[in-house]
C-alpha cells in the first residue's frame, strides 16, 4: 500500500510533465504557423501556471460542475457517520462530505491531498444502497483519498480540459491564419496532426491511470471494511440501477465510482472505468486473500 501511495506521488509529476509536453507541442505548432516563436514560450509558461492553479482549484471546479452541496452531520447522519467511521478506521482526517441531487447511483472523491479531501454521494446511491453496500462504496472513495489517487485525478481533470480547449483554439488559428500559405506543407500537416492527437493522447493517459486506480481502490476499500462481498453487491446494484448522471462532463468522469456518462461507442472505448463485471470477478476471486 505504501508503495502504491509513493507511486501515485511520482505519477503526479509524470502526468504534469506529459500534459505540459503536449501543450508545448501545440504551442510550437501555433508559433511556427504564425511565424512568431514567442507564442510557444507564452503557451508553455501559461501551461505551467495553469497546472499550478489547477493544483489548488480543480477540486472546487469538480464540485461546481457536479452541483454537489456540502452537508453537516445533521443533514444526513447516515452518510456522515459512515464517512466518519471509515476515517477513524483508516487513521485519517474526516474529509468534507457532499451530496449530489441526482437519481443516478454514484459517488466520487476529489482534492489535492487527504487534508483537503472531499467525498460525495448522489441521492440515487443513498436510496438504492443498504448500509453495508454504502459503506463499501464510501470505503472505495476514501481509499482514493488515502492512496493519493485524488491528486492524480484532479490534475488530469484540469489538464485534459485545458488541452481540449487549446487544441480547439489552435485548429481555428490554423484555418484562419493569413500566414498559412507560407508554411511548409509537411510542417503544417505535422502541426495539425499534433493538435488533433494531443486530446486523444491526454484522454488515453487519463484512462489508463484511472482504470488501475479503480482496481487499487476496490482492493484498498475491502482491506478497510474486510467485506469484499459488500462491495461486490454494491457493484451488482450499479449494474441493475445504474444510469447516466444528469450533469455529465467527460473531463470529470474519471472521478466517479461508476462511469457517469451516457453509453456510446466512444465513451466505452475511452472509458476511465473497468467493466463492472471485471471488478466484481476480481473481488470474488480474491475474497480469501483480503
Amino acid at each position: 500500500m505504501y508503495n502504491a501511495v509513493a507511486a501515485n506521488k511520482r505519477n503526479t509529476v509524470l502526468i504534469m510533465a506529459v500534459f505540459i509536453g503536449l501543450i508545448s507541442a501545440i504551442g510550437w505548432a501555433i508559433s511556427y504557423t504564425n511565424g512568431n516563436p514567442s507564442i510557444a514560450y507564452w503557451v508553455i509558461g501559461g501551461a505551467a501556471a495553469y497546472a499550478l492553479i489547477q493544483y489548488f482549484i480543480a477540486a472546487k471546479l469538480a464540485v461546481a460542475m457536479t452541483g454537489a452541496q456540502e452537508i453537516e452531520k445533521k443533514d444526513n447522519p447516515r452518510l456522515y457517520r459512515i464517512v466518519e467511521n471509515l476515517s477513524i478506521t483508516n487513521g485519517m482526517q474526516t474529509p468534507k462530505v457532499y451530496i449530489i441531487d441526482d437519481p443516478a447511483p454514484n459517488a466520487f472523491a476529489t482534492g489535492r491531498d487527504p487534508k483537503h479531501a472531499i467525498v460525495a454521494a448522489t441521492t440515487g446511491i443513498l436510496e438504492v444502497m443498504d448500509d453495508r453496500e454504502l459503506e463499501a462504496v464510501m470505503a472505495h472513495e476514501m481509499s482514493h483519498v488515502r492512496n493519493y489517487d485524488i491528486r492524480v485525478s484532479m490534475i488530469a481533470f484540469g489538464l485534459v480540459s485545458a488541452i481540449g480547449i487549446l487544441s480547439d483554439i489552435a485548429i481555428r488559428m490554423f484555418f484562419f491564419s493569413d500566414r498559412r500559405e507560407n508554411v511548409n506543407p509537411i510542417v503544417l500537416v505535422i502541426g495539425v496532426i499534433l493538435i488533433i492527437l494531443a486530446p486523444i493522447i491526454a484522454a488515453m493517459v487519463q484512462m489508463a491511470i484511472s482504470r488501475q486506480r479503480e482496481y487499487l481502490a476496490d482492493a484498498s476499500g475491502v482491506l478497510a471494511t474486510r467485506d469484499s462481498e459488500g462491495l461486490a453487491m454494491a457493484l451488482e446494484k450499479l449494474g441493475q440501477y445504474g444510469r447516466p448522471m444528469q450533469k455529465q462532463n467527460t473531463a470529470s468522469a474519471h472521478l466517479f465510482f461508476n462511469n457517469p456518462l451516457k453509453p456510446s461507442f466512444f465513451s466505452k472505448m475511452f472509458s476511465t472505468h473497468p467493466p463492472l463485471e471485471d471488478r466484481i470477478a476480481r473481488l470474488r476471486n480474491n475474497a480469501d486473500k483480503f
